[in-house]
């Protein structure tokens, strides 16, 4: 069950991170791979910063949310250099 919770959080969060940074959305896939990336970069950076935001399913979604609007915000600088 854990593989698909993080799945369904990688979704849930690549996918509010593609809204927020506006054409950087990598479609069904993409997104999951984002969301779980930016949750494995917002496992690190956050607690890095200080910042700590409790525990439970819908902190998941907003640490992986910020580490995938993280992630999507350098992968569209280094598509447009």
């Amino acid at each position: 069950m854990g593989i698909i919770v993080a799945l369904v959080i990688g979704a849930i969060a690549g996918w509010l991170a593609g809204l927020i940074v506006r054409g950087a959305g990598f479609g069904l896939i993409g997104n999951i791979v984002v969301g779980i990336i930016g949750a494995l970069v917002a496992s690190w950076l956050l607690p890095q910063l200080g910042v700590s935001l409790g525990g439970s399913a819908i902190r998941d979604i907003v640490n992986a949310t910020i580490g995938a609007i993280v992630v999507l915000v350098i992968l569209s600088l280094v598509r447009r250099a």
